[in-house]
């Protein structure tokens, strides 16, 4: 990509950079122009569609020499490289490829049941087992295994079932013996016994469904075009929206953990996409909706016996049949045309990959039309205007480069001109701006990662955790678009599966706007890099309240503490001060916070210097407390600050290593100590050094200091978020966790307080969001019987 804008011509580039939405017929007409002329240009596209060298094909040699590899590493008992090698290879063999007269997938398959049935995973044993038979319904040997598993599970009567028609399809008669004698001993155990009947479904999709009946108006606001606004007032946690995506993609960096279709963690038993090796998802469900196929089109030739009893045949129909998808819900294959065998899906960023995706969806639906208005269809903002010069050029290159890509997957259905390339750079403006990040939640243990299926693990007696929020996808989800961003969000959006889900977070009063964080909040970053990110990446100047009125958050967040040891006073730097004086003069009748909404007796100081500041009639200087006046050396202070933070820096590297000597855990105390005595007390990067401490604490093992800094940090980030923001609950997971590792009682307190929160913001999901709750609950409640 680099080469080829090197290579355009300064004239053109010129002509590209001063150019508006009016001006893309234009100028993409003439960049295509150009382009196709250049021999490098070619190279380019051949490389990226090559059907016969591309990174996603699949391969029969490969996938047979990690068949092998797993066969010998199981019988060594190396399970998880077994595993990983089964896996690998299903993701990679060709679906028709036959492998000693039987199909190669379904071997793989089989095999990799047969690792499950080892090492007790039953559920995903029977899966495998299914999927084999979806293909090889007559593989004998993939009725016994999960006969065996049934059994295991408790489901006598499958068990039984699948026994017999193994017996029957089995060939030899040693073989049929065995089977015989087992089907005794199951039909002793089912005798006398209720069939438990473990369903083994696959792991699709979940039933998220909460009534929501409020009808939200879209209406024109000053300065933010449409938004969202209530027609009476809306509860807090309140469901106000919910909604499937348009288009979605996963993001590269989760292509190995999650699922390709809803997003979710991948479990053990992944299954690949039937056309190419990128792809994997969590169950036939995803792929079937993704892809439009699964693996039993391509059932082998071998029928099933006519001698077998007719209720056996009719179970076989039952097991190998795939019935699994949704009639009910939309499905484009959305991968579909990317599955040909080529680099590009691969190689190209994920949102010209995204835009791929809605334009292909658009060529199914209108037939291959590209010449009627797809942007009437998504009717988003996009802001091209605002782009930079290199920006649009890349634009223009990645739209000419997309669509000569989707020419492979269309032929003659998608013609490449001036009306195309324009509709596509102004589809890919579209994206950046209102594409939301699909976020997962995820729990890691301090002590080691979290075990496969991502529940708390024990340490000895203990048990600590901590939450982090994961990006896992991009997604656009056209009625979601229409809420605007506000720094002081009053609704909170959430992801289950692929649905996003909007939930007010506090009361919100008829025709008040509902707006959602696009980025940092108020309390996370400061106004300055707030405003900063938001132009960057959303292309417009955020005049939200948490950006136009003084807060406490923006004051203290990056303050130095005064030099009067009696003095709680605030001292800024230029850049904050010039930030802070900015939302006096921009915004001089918008009216300023009230010393009366902070009442906090620590911040008194701090409260008459906002009462100054909002009658605007105090100046805010550099280096000089805002409250008595005091002069601080502002260059000394940031050297001692960064001394500090080196301390802070090789503890987080110990952190993630787990080698913590206690040198370089006595040495981050005393930097905090000295971050302590020049910041200010409500300075986020004390909160950050203390959550660092108490990290640290958790694995050497010392939990009594680790919930003193954990404590610490809460306290400080409890005045920059308020006492019930959701970034408030993550920090009690971790307390929570630290004190049912102490035996302390107070973990009740914390987790009734962390569940309250999640409650607020995540309504009747709080326990599918975050899954551990219930597991926190009861170790909580099994702390006070």
């Amino acid at each position: 990509m680099e080469k080829l804008k090197s290579m355009v011509p300064d004239r053109l580039k010129q002509i590209v950079a001063d150019s508006n939405a009016d001006d893309l017929h234009s100028t993409s007409s003439s960049l295509l122009h150009f382009l196709k002329n250049l021999s490098q240009f070619h190279q380019m596209i051949r490389d990226l569609t090559d059907l016969e060298a591309a990174l996603c094909a699949k391969n029969k040699d490969a996938a047979l020499e990690l068949k092998q590899k797993a066969n010998k590493c199981y019988s060594h008992g190396d399970y998880d490289t077994a595993l990983a090698s089964y896996s690998q290879a299903l993701r990679i063999a060709p679906t028709d490829a036959i492998d000693m007269d039987k199909s190669l997938v379904a071997t793989l398959y089989l095999n990799r049941a047969s690792l499950f049935l080892k090492i007790g995973l039953l559920m995903e044993c029977i899966r495998d087992c299914n999927r084999a038979l979806q293909i090889s319904p007559s593989y004998a040997k993939a009725w016994y295994r999960r006969g065996k598993a049934n059994a295991a599970l408790g489901n006598y009567k499958d068990a039984i079932h699948d026994l017999d028609v193994a017996k029957n399809m089995e060939l030899s008669l040693g073989g049929k013996k065995q089977i015989e004698s087992e089907l005794k001993i199951i039909a002793g155990q089912y005798e006398g016994t209720s069939d438990r009947r473990v369903q083994h479904i696959e792991n699709g999709l979940g039933n998220f469904n909460e009534p929501h009946q409020i009808n939200l108006l879209c209406v024109s606001m000053p300065d933010k075009g449409r938004g969202m606004a209530s027609p009476c007032d809306i509860p807090q946690a309140s469901l106000v929206h919910k909604e499937e995506p348009y288009a979605l993609i996963i993001l590269k960096s989760c292509r190995e953990t999650h699922c390709h279709y809803c997003l979710n963690e991948l479990p053990a038993d992944t299954v690949p996409c039937v056309s190419c090796s990128i792809p994997l998802y969590c169950s036939q469900h995803c792929q079937l909706q993704a892809r439009g196929e699964t693996i039993s089109y391509y059932r082998t030739k071998n029928g099933i016996d006519d001698s077998l009893p007719n209720n056996l045949k009719e179970y076989i129909a039952e097991v190998t049949s795939c019935s699994d998808s949704d009639p009910y819900v939309e499905c484009f294959p959305e991968h579909k045309h990317e599955c040909l065998g080529v680099h590009w899906p691969a190689v190209l960023p994920s949102d010209i990959v995204l835009a791929g995706r809605i334009l292909a969806k658009s060529i199914s639906q209108r037939r291959g039309s590209m010449e009627s208005n797809l942007l009437g269809t998504l009717n988003l903002s996009h802001g091209y205007s605002q782009i930079s010069p290199e920006g649009k050029l890349e634009l223009h290159i990645y739209a000419i480069v997309l669509l000569f890509c989707l020419q492979h997957s269309f032929s003659t259905e998608l013609p490449i001109n001036g009306i195309s390339l324009s509709q596509t750079i102004i589809l890919v403006s579209q994206i950046r701006v209102n594409a939301m990040a699909v976020i997962r939640m995820k729990s890691t243990d301090v002590h080691c990662p979290p075990d496969q299926f991502g529940k708390f693990s024990h340490i000895g007696d203990a048990l600590t955790s901590s939450v982090d929020q994961v990006p896992v996808g991009k997604a656009i989800y056209i009625a979601g678009s229409l809420f605007n961003h506000s720094c002081q969000p009053n609704i909170h959006a959430y992801f289950l599966s692929r649905t996003l889900f909007i939930r007010t977070t506090e009361h919100v009063a008829a025709g008040c706007p509902l707006e959602l964080s696009y980025g940092p909040q108020v309390g996370q970053w400061d106004c300055k890099d707030r405003l900063k990110f938001l132009e960057d990446k959303y292309l417009f100047r955020c005049q939200c309240i948490g950006c136009s009125q003084l807060n406490l958050s923006d004051l203290v967040l990056n303050a130095f503490h005064c030099v009067n040891p009696n003095c709680d006073g605030v001292v800024l730097d230029g850049c904050v001060s010039n930030s802070e004086l900015n939302k006096l003069k921009n915004f001089p009748g918008v009216p300023k916070m009230q010393v009366d909404e902070l009442n906090n007796a620590h911040i008194d100081n701090v409260d008459h210097l906002v009462l100054e500041l909002s009658n605007n009639s105090f100046n805010i200087q550099p280096g000089y407390c805002l409250n008595c006046g005091s002069n601080c050396d502002l260059e000394a202070s940031h050297k001692a600050m960064r001394n500090a933070w080196i301390c802070m820096e090789r503890l987080q590297d110990a952190i993630v290593s787990k080698e913590i000597s206690t040198t370089i855990l006595s040495d981050a105390s005393k930097g905090l100590g000295v971050l302590r005595s020049i910041l200010h007390r409500y300075n986020r990067r004390i909160a950050e050094a203390e959550d660092n401490l108490a990290q640290a604490f958790c694995l050497v093992g010392d939990f009594q200091s680790a919930r003193d800094h954990c404590k610490e940090s809460i306290k400080i980030l409890e005045m920059l978020y308020g006492n019930d923001h959701i970034a408030i609950g993550y920090e009690l997971v971790k307390l929570s966790t630290i004190q049912l590792s102490l035996g302390d009682p107070h973990a009740a307190d914390a987790i009734n307080r962390l569940g309250l929160i999640f409650v607020r913001y995540h309504g009747s999901h709080s326990n599918v969001v975050f899954p551990y709750l219930q597991t926190l609950k009861r170790e909580a409640s099994n702390l006070t019987q």
